[in-house]
């Protein structure tokens, strides 16, 4: 391609036979990567880190797409221009040296300290992110299935749906470990050898791991781990981390375990029996014996000690998932949930495959330590709005309300819910007295509505459209299937993947029954949304030239597509009237693992 034709300006770039050139690679990729054809991997991949529709989409993605667009490295340069972004696609090239990165400390949910970050330079960012989308289909095809961590197509709920399989059946002890300082303390030279890639492309990693920190003023050398906040970062800790599952599955052979007529077991019912289920560095051991389990544990701390690693002593537990075991309770958190085994009656009790009944029944809600952080947070938003409208208050308490509520929708969260609805009653119910010290309670009761069958509803009182905050009790459980075994987006099967994330228990309904219209499709490019995209909410007839706010007016659109289909349909342009907050809605929706979205959440109200 002449990249200094006029038709290839940053605007007119075809970006849909860019997306779909890079793609085919990939897919190439995964393809030879799974047949161990080493060969024709490395040959792939020299050709997608020289293609330059890969290298216009790592900086579309780095510089448009991405959370922490507006985040400065150490050289200062954020918000790239148009022409600034096609200028840098021209200078991404391997083997260049890489400037430090800037640390910034940012506060862990719920706890007193503070999690390092550090932030590259905006072209190492689009040049890891470069590298990352050759070496990504590489590891997609050799990651072993039960890793579930920073890796596409897969979230928190795959990790608990795998646990809930490993138990619901029989009763087990559970090794719940967590490793110590997992990005800081990673070995550079184990890891290097591990990637095993050709030379240029390893002189490049080598270079990013041993770059230098900046905090303030002060520079700091760095001999081990990889920096917390590089887009390749992740890939590199599953990467490290990959080899845990497989290790605990050839010891299998050398178990005696027997079953209860004394026969040994054979070697593939032993394998099967124990499962290892990791998270980035959570991760739990789960088998019926507990001399197995401890002889796990005592295999997999010295795997982690070759690549510098510790499992974390305060963090790591021994528990059984039904019964009381050292004085320590039945049960365990993980992910932000409580999993847990209580003796139950013939008919409340979880039954087999054949129907017969187990005199049990395994339960997952939210963990206590989940629900004190968030309703800290909903405390701490009411708090912040007490001379606020109830509108404004509502809508800044909402989104909050609906991710937490959608994020622990699977299980049983019925109970949990319901009692946080009554702790945020009484919350809001000081609110409403604060404001009016010296009135009665009908003005404390003005706040609260009867709409339809539903009494004492926190909602503005209008006759036609009020704004009313989400209720938790109204979130139903739901049922989650979790993701196929070792299969990839990179396996070319889209279908499979733009319906699951319609299904996903944290994708809002509007948003999953838009994307059932679409058939998974984004209607501006025509591509189907892939995981890691950002997916937007736009206005087909903008409100700003009288387009209603309601379904047949809705469409999905990657962000960037949504970027250049407001430059022209004249959206931009300010309407004569004040915009009020019933106005305002949140857009943005981002497949962000979990319980790690809260570290872009702060670096983009931070910067």
């Amino acid at each position: 391609m002449n990249t200094e034709s006029p038709m290839y300006k940053w605007n007119k770039i075809p970006w849909r036979k860019l997306e779909r050139e890079t793609f085919k690679l990939q897919k190439r990729i995964y393809r030879a990567s799974s047949r161990g054809d080493v060969k024709t991997v490395r040959r792939l991949q020299k050709l997608l880190t020289k293609s330059w529709a890969a290298k216009c989409l790592a900086v579309r993605r780095v510089t448009q797409d991405n959370q922490g667009k507006k985040t400065a490295g150490v050289d200062g340069v954020k918000s790239l221009t148009p022409k600034q972004r096609l200028l840098l696609v021209n200078k991404l090239k391997l083997g260049t040296k890489v400037k430090p990165t800037r640390r910034v400390w940012i506060p862990k949910p719920g706890r007193d300290e503070k999690r390092p970050l550090g932030i590259p330079t905006m072209k190492d960012r689009a040049l890891q992110g470069l590298v990352k989308m050759a070496l990504e289909p590489e590891w997609e095809a050799k990651f072993e299935p039960n890793s579930y961590g920073f890796r596409p197509g897969r979230s928190c709920h795959d990790a608990i749906g795998a646990i809930f399989s490993a138990i619901r059946l029989k009763p087990k002890y559970v090794l719940d470990a967590d490793i110590a300082k997992c990005f800081d303390k990673i070995d550079h030279e184990r890891l290097l050898e591990k990637i095993n890639t050709y030379p240029t492309l390893r002189k490049q990693i080598r270079a990013w791991l041993k770059a230098d920190v900046m905090d303030g003023k002060k520079l700091f050398p760095t001999s081990e781990g990889t920096p917390q906040g590089g887009v390749i970062s992740p890939l590199l800790a599953n990467i490290a981390l990959h080899g845990m599952e497989s290790r605990i599955k050839e010891m299998a052979k050398d178990i005696d375990w027997r079953n209860e007529k004394g026969h040994l077991i054979s070697i593939s019912a032993r394998r099967k029996s124990i499962s290892l289920i990791r998270y980035a560095d959570d991760f739990v051991i789960i088998h019926e014996n507990l001399t197995i389990v401890q002889r796990c544990r005592e295999i997999i701390s010295e795997w982690l000690i070759g690549m510098g690693l510790e499992i974390k002593p305060s963090k790591t537990r021994l528990i059984h998932t039904l019964q009381e075991y050292e004085g320590e309770k039945p049960g365990f958190n993980f992910l932000g949930f409580n999993i847990r085994q209580f003796k139950s009656g013939k008919h409340t009790s979880g039954k087999n495959t054949n129907g017969k009944v187990l005199g049990f029944s395994t339960i997952i809600t939210p963990s206590k330590e989940s629900q004190k952080i968030h309703y800290a947070k909903i405390k701490e938003v009411i708090d912040r709005h007490k001379a606020q409208p109830q509108a404004i208050l509502i809508k800044n308490l909402n989104p909050i309300i609906k991710g937490w509520c959608n994020y622990f929708s699977i299980g049983c969260p019925s109970k949990v819910f319901h009692r946080m609805d009554y702790r945020i009653y009484w919350k809001l119910r000081r609110w409403a007295k604060r404001r009016h010290p010296n009135k009665g309670e009908y003005w404390i009761k003005k706040y609260w509505q009867t709409i339809g069958n539903k009494n004492w509803v926190f909602a503005t009182r209008s006759d036609n459209n009020p704004y009313t905050l989400a209720e938790y009790g109204s979130f139903k459980s739901q049922k989650y299937a979790k993701v196929k075994g070792e299969t990839s987006p990179y396996d070319g099967n889209l279908v499979y993947w733009s319906t699951r994330m319609g299904k996903h228990p944290e994708m809002p309904k509007r948003t999953a029954s838009m994307l059932k219209k679409q058939k998974g499709k984004c209607t501006h490019c025509g591509l189907f949304f892939k995981d890691g995209d950002i997916i937007e909410l736009d206005h087909i007839i903008p409100k700003s030239k009288g387009g209603k706010d309601e379904y047949k007016n809705w469409q999905l659109l990657h962000r960037h597509c949504h970027d250049k289909k407001t430059r022209t349909d004249g959206s931009l342009k300010r309407s004569g009237n004040k915009t009020d907050c019933n106005s305002v809605i949140p857009k943005q929706l981002s497949n962000i693992p979990s319980n790690y979205r809260w570290i872009n959440d702060m670096l983009v109200t931070t910067y």
